[in-house]
């Protein structure tokens, strides 16, 4: 397989997976974006330039994460590429639930596809599975690569998903606290065995859940209950459940966002500013910039619908 050019963009969007009883199969892409431009270079050098979330702080060279995955793409379709310089324009917050990694994993392996001569030989469902490897769940891969909300899950046939239409009604908003939790951390508290009750419960939950999200939006609060696994995490993000367990009392459609410490909640645009009263209620006025005083920013990003989009700057 040949390179056929050598400057690429690709957006990607944030994600929010689980949707409360969705545990490691659902998930939302949001419009809420990270920008990757990649060049390849006739040198060996690895060069990468990041701004906004994560400057300063993600590992540069062959161990930056879009670098790996881009490789990872190159290797399977036998491509090669030497050096190249990569530019990251990062808005996705890391470490607090929004799918970050998988952000730059799926930005990797789609700029990979569009430096090839042939894109085919990295189709969605070849992405969604090397992205499924690097990342261990496709929960938050299907939703940034495809758009929209989606189910995923893996079989023999490996890694597949299936995106859902989701009515118009629904707004995904997100509270996005200052402190992070790492995923390890959040899996970490997970028990190993959980009661056949508390299986079925959030079992037909999830089943409501595909119902709510396509049909009906004013069922979002009951099918979003869970007893898998959001309890379980709250010793390690005690504000974040807190703020969970506050809406969901008032009715909000309210989950932790992936492995947390952010906060989705599912509005309902018919509401009108229904929703903002609430969350204004939970959590005290907001300043200019939208964080309230106990530090959550509020996020109204609305839903991507077209996954990740890559285009050709240069051949």
């Amino acid at each position: 397989m040949r390179l056929a050019h050598d400057h690429v963009r690709v957006r990607v969007p944030a994600t929010s997976a689980n949707l409360g009883p969705g545990f490691d199969a659902m998930g939302l892409a949001l419009a809420h974006h990270d920008v990757v431009e990649v060049r390849a270079l006739g040198s060996d050098e690895v060069t990468v330039e990041v701004t906004g979330e994560g400057a300063g702080e993600v590992a540069g060279g062959e161990d930056h994460l879009v670098v790996r995955a881009l490789r990872t793409g190159l290797e399977h379709v036998g491509a090669p590429l030497s050096g190249l310089h990569l530019t990251c324009t990062n808005r996705i917050p890391h470490g607090r639930g929004m799918g970050s990694s998988a952000a730059a994993v799926v930005a990797g392996l789609v700029a990979a596809r569009m430096l090839l001569a042939d894109p085919t030989a990295l189709d969605d469902a070849t992405v969604l599975e090397l992205a499924t490897r690097l990342e261990g769940h496709p929960d938050n891969a299907a939703p940034a690569l495809l758009g929209g909300a989606t189910v995923a899950w893996t079989g023999d046939r490996g890694p597949r998903a299936s995106r859902l239409p989701v009515h118009d009604d629904v707004v995904p908003v997100v509270l996005v606290p200052d402190e992070r939790c790492a995923t390890r951390t959040a899996r970490g508290v997970l028990p190993a065995t959980v009661p056949h009750d508390d299986a079925a419960y959030t079992a037909g939950r999830a089943a409501l859940l595909v119902h709510a999200l396509c049909r009906r939006p004013d069922l979002l609060a009951d099918a979003t209950s869970d007893r898998l696994h959001q309890r379980y995490r709250a010793p390690v993000m005690e504000r974040t459940w807190s703020v969970v367990e506050a809406l969901r009392e008032a009715g909000a459609a309210a989950v932790v966002s992936g492995a947390g410490p952010s906060v989705l909640v599912l509005e309902r645009a018919s509401d009108g500013d229904g929703g903002a009263r609430l969350l204004d209620a939970v959590l005290g006025p907001r300043d200019g910039t939208g964080r309230t005083a106990g530090g959550w920013r509020v996020l109204r990003p609305g839903l991507d619908h077209d996954g990740t989009v890559g285009e050709r700057l240069g051949s």
